[in-house]
């Protein structure tokens, strides 16, 4: 049977270290798996930190889309991010609707295997509207995808500050 738990929560509120220190609690050799395409050197250099504050104990995949081309069966894993994963669908589909189709069955078919699964996401919505068209339209995108990720969720975490917040458990 699969656990799927959501880490949500502003920018540098702390929601990936928290997956990673849960998922070393869970098991010894976690996954982590990276759904970022590196577009600049300034994310490159997020990357870098992030994998250094990882150690051996790490397995690593990098993986933009194709999420259920893993099988993690039995295993823990982070996977971080959402909002990156969801960016990868949207940059090349161009449609909310189309977008959210297509993550929402990739997400269901990813997580049908038994297995932990860790998500990491960001709450863009709470900033704002924006004036931008299409960033409205992918902020939308977020909040529906978040949503369906929550209520598949056996658990729901908000990270406010660095302090873990429990919403669904």
């Amino acid at each position: 049977m699969s656990k799927i738990i959501l880490i949500t929560g502003g920018q540098r509120s702390g929601k990936s270290r928290h997956a990673e220190e849960l998922a070393l609690s869970l098991a010894d050799n976690p996954v982590y798996v990276a759904t970022a395409h590196v577009w600049d050197e300034e994310f490159r250099e997020r990357v870098r930190r992030h994998q250094e504050r990882r150690g051996p104990q790490w397995t690593n995949i990098e993986e933009e889309k194709q999420l259920s081309r893993h099988d993690l069966t039995g295993r823990v894993a982070v996977i971080d991010c959402v909002t990156l994963w969801l960016t990868n669908f949207f940059f090349e589909l161009k449609d909310v609707d189309k977008t959210l189709q297509t993550v929402k069955r990739e997400f269901d078919d990813f997580t049908a295997h038994d297995g932990t699964f860790i998500f990491v996401t960001n709450e863009i919505g709470s900033g704002g509207v924006s004036v931008d068209a299409v960033q409205r339209q992918f902020t939308d995108l977020q909040g529906w995808m978040n949503q369906y990720i929550a209520s598949r969720a056996d658990e729901v975490i908000l990270m406010v500050s660095g302090i873990p917040v429990t919403v669904k458990s």
